[in-house]
């Protein structure tokens, strides 16, 4: 197993080494965690471009130590003005990929320029600096990038602009070949020296517009004009005495505050982990909080969101009732399965949760004109029943699954956690196994991350039903498992449908405890 990282200053953590160097370059340059963040986001945005970008969005969960304050920023893009289902007639679903399923503006740059002119200390320019170099010289192709590359690459192929940068020579990159991109690195430089606004209002926002216009999309220029995203206050709820916080709707961030309300009524002192009752336990309160999820979830400002009931704990002993020993029937919904989730910790205290997507692996598959940005497709997740909850409109945010957490105790950050979560429902299931890894068990970051995960659901694309678990799981658990009425898959050791996990511990001393993902391509590097 990688060993636990220790730093008595500074930590991050990615899904990706250059991200996380990046984002400890910055802090050592004078930047604070807010800069680090943006710096390892745009890195991200480079390196692992089959996961995240400029044209997807971004969720952000912040705590500044000199004020005090927990906020949340929700950089996620509206429907456009013009997308409605009439768009889509005769049509069962919004297309998953091409210039149609390209209908929702990304927030992520948006998000750059907010929390910097909020609480960094270095400018767009200097933060932005590891992610245009990376995209003008080229960096080392990673394994991930390379089989999801291959996993896509029939259907990339057909797809003009972004088949000339993905498959390089017309096949996909080979692990460490030197990767170049050179219409992003001019993106980037232009954001970085004219802002935000010109992603938005100028030139990129421009040529983002004209190319879905000539090409048979609903955004328009006016819709990136229009686009701000919204400074929130987190969603918190109790666990064992620490401090739950999660992004409030259109993230899905509540799903994981209602499993630990329900998980609380259970006494995991008698629960051994790894053990049958473990994963039978926590799968099935995944299961009933997603059913109230997929009921509610979407934009707030279209549809009340009954917050309160939700995440009320008479509730959730109600629901932690229904559970016994035969699997409760459940359906899930196949999502996307591509995010990036990291965070940041520096010297002075303050820290950032965040995690970024372009919905599926390479997003919609639209790369616009010459500008190097692929467009996310998170639109596609809309609904075109009249009745669903989370029906297109124009001027909408989606149902989010994105949700970045932190556990406080004593006022104080404990923990920041998150995944990449396979299939979308995956986020909350990985993130309720690192917590009570880490709480009820009193693992370290790095072993809670290594320790054999699981993922319920479905995600697009796959045939598979029911509870996919790492070979590493004791046979006879996966026997029990089945016998009380799961439908389970064994994968691989460290099997990359379980998403990439990623933990920053402030432990008692102060000192910086990161865990990075074995299943990824990433780093927790601490001064």
């Amino acid at each position: 197993m990688e060993k636990l990282k220790i730093g008595s200053k500074q930590m991050v953590v990615s899904p990706h080494y250059l991200a996380s160097l990046a984002g400890s370059i910055i802090m050592e340059k004078g930047g604070n965690a807010f800069d680090a963040a943006v710096a390892v986001s745009a890195c991200l945005a480079v390196v692992y471009p089959h996961m995240t970008g400029l044209g997807g969005d971004a969720f952000w969960l912040m705590y500044h130590n000199g004020s005090g304050e927990i906020k949340g920023y929700n950089g996620s893009g509206r429907s456009g003005r013009k997308a409605d289902r009439d768009q889509y007639k005769g049509e069962r679903a919004i297309p998953v990929r091409g210039p149609r399923s390209a209908i929702t503006v990304p927030g992520m740059v948006d998000s750059w320029a907010e929390i910097l002119a909020a609480y960094g200390r270095l400018s767009l320019r200097e933060v932005l600096k590891p992610a245009i170099m990376y995209a003008e010289k080229g960096f080392p192709v990673s394994p991930d990038q390379c089989q999801n590359t291959v996993k896509n690459a029939e259907w990339l192929s057909c797809m003009p602009i972004t088949a000339d940068i993905y498959l390089p020579g017309g096949k996909p990159p080979s692990p460490g070949e030197r990767f170049v991109q050179k219409e992003l690195a001019r993106t980037l430089t232009l954001i970085a020296e004219k802002g935000r606004d010109t992603f938005y209002k100028g030139e990129i926002a421009q040529a983002l517009a004209a190319y879905l216009q000539n090409n048979g999309g609903i955004l328009n220029l006016e819709d990136f004009g229009l686009h701000r995203g919204e400074w929130v206050s987190p969603l918190s709820s109790t666990y064992r005495g620490y401090a739950i916080y999660q992004m409030p709707p259109n993230s899905q961030g509540f799903t994981g505050l209602m499993t630990l309300n329900i998980l609380e009524n259970y006494d995991f002192g008698m629960i051994e982990h790894g053990s049958f009752e473990y994963y039978h336990l926590l799968i099935e309160a995944l299961k009933l909080s997603f059913s109230d999820c997929n009921k509610v979830l979407t934009d707030p400002e279209f549809s009340q969101i009954p917050l309160g009931r939700l995440l009320d704990k008479e509730y959730a002993r109600e629901l932690a009732a229904k559970i016994g020993l035969p699997a409760l029937q459940a359906e899930s919904r196949p999502l996307g399965s591509d995010t990036s989730y990291a965070a940041a910790v520096d010297e002075d205290g303050n820290a950032v949760s965040f995690i970024q997507s372009l919905y599926f692996e390479f997003g919609s598959g639209v790369t616009a004109g010459d500008t190097g940005v692929i467009l996310q497709n998170r639109g596609a997740f809309f609904s075109l029943d009249p009745d669903h909850v989370n029906t297109l409109e124009p001027g909408k945010r989606t149902f989010h699954t994105l949700m970045p957490a932190m556990a406080f105790r004593g006022g104080k950050p404990k923990f920041l956690y998150g995944t990449q979560g396979q299939g979308g429902e995956g986020q909350p299931q990985t993130q309720t196994a690192l917590i009570t890894r880490m709480v009820d068990y009193g693992m370290d970051p790095q072993t809670a991350v290594h320790e054999p995960r699981w993922v319920w659901g479905r995600t697009w694309g796959e045939r598979v039903e029911g509870v996919r678990i790492e070979s590493r799981v004791a046979p006879e658990v996966i026997a029990k498992l089945r016998k009380h009425g799961h439908h389970v898959t064994v994968v691989g050791e460290f099997d990359g449908v379980m998403g990439h996990a990623g933990i920053i511990e402030i432990d008692d001393q102060g000192f910086l405890r990161g865990g990075s993902d074995p299943r990824s391509d990433g780093a927790a590097i601490g001064i």
